[in-house]
């Protein structure tokens, strides 16, 4: 079921949204966690039922496991935890690239099996993974089987994040001033939803419709420098919208049940270097990845140089070697785990590859300023603009992986975007005077372009602009809870203009109400398109 969806918008939300205010106004605080729980297990069934019994048998397993890890310590019961965790999520999610691979190096033939990706399986395991890591390290103060059942497949996060830590979440659960009507939480709910369902419908979908073209006529070949970047471009701003919009919309659905979800997007084609976009961009899971891939590795790694009697870093200096071993090294294989979470293919491995080197690129030129004693963050406009854009021209080449159906098709775009595969002008420049034989001295023709569209360019400007130099959706809510664990700096444009500072007033709100009725009308007037996240 999707957000967008009308079987969610005009059935399953009223429904749950309605037992949740009769359970909650009765003060049946234990009632309303079960309630939730049934409904976050509908939802999840109601694309294939058969996978609730294996959502089920998850959590029964790592229930069971967290509570044996927080009265036995033991390394051998922590390792068959996770083992369990990643085993299920390679099987469903891995075994048939591992035998398309193995076939290929092995030139046989195999059939490769048709396996169906559960839903959120990737989400619902980190989550569980982190909460066994925690029960061994002590770290579990509860244990109780309905909160954690909620925990796990509460429904405004359940299929594509955040992705929640327990300890943020449990303690929401057994606090009595949650799970109760707040009317000022329901309209802080109710603002991000529909914000999120505008972005998602309005921007995000027909962002796509540029893009998908593009994509599929890169299986082929040959796509040039025009269509090149505007699929690429398209993609970036699809990808923004569309990941954007969900992260509000579960923000908002939680707030209508008086639970607020960690924040897992801020605004990341503003960051100035990479190191800094991924702190904005799927929050969540650079928090996981930090925590319980990247931190591991580094103390793995620093131990065994300490017992080896190699230097370690001092006062935050370190040498190359060091910087090496210590940085260079863990990043990459934390971002080539990203990549291979994201998903089934080397086109993913690629990806997480690219950012993993961009990574290391962007700390080493942070340690060579450390080490001249230079400040991390100097220059003017005109050098934060430079850098904001290649932190977002990084992205989007890395985002070409990501959307790009194999890695053949991804190298058609990059080698179109260069212009390696021709350039090709739009008709109307055949009006301009001389333009055309102009144009041909140096290569460059002019003709129809089917993958090309005058408004696209006008889309992407404008929505370049609305990236870049409007207030996000919670600085435009920034007086006001929203998110846990975010800290929200001001705009530039709020200093200004009052409109851009949200109050829970009439002249916000009918406004904001017209809008919303008209982005439900429209989407539930058409089919509705999937999130790309849900593809995880």
């Amino acid at each position: 079921m999707l957000f967008n969806s009308s079987d969610f918008l005009l059935q399953f939300l009223p429904v749950v949204f309605l037992g949740f205010l009769l359970l909650a106004g009765l003060g049946w605080q234990r009632w309303v966690g079960l309630w939730l729980t049934a409904s976050s297990l509908v939802f999840y069934g109601w694309w294939a039922t058969s996978n609730v019994s294996l959502l089920i048998a998850s959590i029964l397993f790592n229930y069971t496991m967290g509570g044996l890890l927080r009265r036995r310590r033991s390394r051998l019961l922590l390792a068959a935890g996770i083992l369990g965790n990643v085993a299920l999520l390679g099987y469903f999610k891995y075994t048939g690239f591992a035998v398309e691979v193995l076939r290929d190096l092995a030139g046989a033939n195999w059939a490769v099996p048709h396996i169906i990706l559960p839903l959120a399986i990737s989400f619902f395991t980190f989550q569980q993974i982190a909460y066994l890591v925690d029960a061994y390290d002590g770290a579990i103060t509860e244990h109780d089987f309905l909160n954690y059942a909620l925990f796990i497949t509460f429904f405004p996060q359940l299929i594509a994040g955040p992705i929640t830590h327990h300890r943020e979440m449990l303690a929401q659960f057994d606090d009595p001033d949650r799970f109760r009507p707040r009317w000022d939480l329901i309209a802080l709910g109710v603002t991000m939803f529909c914000i999120g369902l505008f972005k998602k419908v309005m921007v995000a979908d027909p962002f796509g419709t540029y893009a998908t073209p593009v994509f599929e006529a890169a299986r082929e070949g040959g796509v040039q420098l025009i269509e090149a970047w505007g699929g690429a471009l398209a993609y970036a701003l699809q990808m923004y919208f569309d990941f954007s919009g969900y992260s509000d919309m579960a923000i908002g659905l939680g707030l209508l049940f008086g639970i607020m979800l960690p924040a897992n997007f801020n605004s990341p084609y503003k960051a100035r270097n990479v190191i800094e976009y991924w702190s904005r961009w799927h929050m969540t899971l650079t928090r996981f990845l930090t925590a319980y891939i990247y931190n591991p590795i580094v103390v793995a790694i620093t131990r065994r140089r300490a017992a080896k009697g190699l230097p370690l870093p001092k006062r935050g200096r370190m040498t190359a070697g060091t910087f090496a071993a210590l940085v260079a090294i863990p990043t990459v294989i934390t971002m080539l785990i990203s990549g291979v979470w994201h998903g089934a293919g080397w086109q993913f491995l690629i990806f997480g590859l690219l950012h993993g080197v961009f990574l290391v690129v962007a700390h080493g030129w942070r340690w060579w300023k450390v080490r001249r004693g230079l400040p991390l963050d100097s220059g003017g406009r005109v050098s934060m603009a430079g850098s904001v854009l290649l932190t977002f021209l990084c992205a989007t080449v890395a985002l070409v992986f990501f959307r790009a159906d194999s890695v053949g098709a991804a190298l058609d775009v990059l080698r179109g975007m260069a212009g390696l595969n021709g350039v090709t002008l739009p008709t109307p420049f055949q009006r301009l005077p001389g333009f055309a034989e102009a144009a041909a001295w140096f290569g460059v023709g002019i003709g129809n372009m089917p993958l090309f569209d005058a408004w696209l360019v006008i889309r992407i400007a404008v929505f370049l602009f609305v990236v870049w130099a409007l207030p996000n959706s919670n600085q435009w809510l920034r007086d006001y809870p929203t998110a846990l664990g975010l800290r929200v700096e001001p705009n530039w444009l709020q200093r200004y203009v009052p409109i851009t500072r949200w109050r829970p007033t009439p002249a916000f709100g009918l406004p904001l109400g017209a809008v919303a009725i008209v982005t439900i009308l429209y989407a539930i007037s058409v089919a509705p398109t999937e999130f790309l996240y849900f593809q995880f």
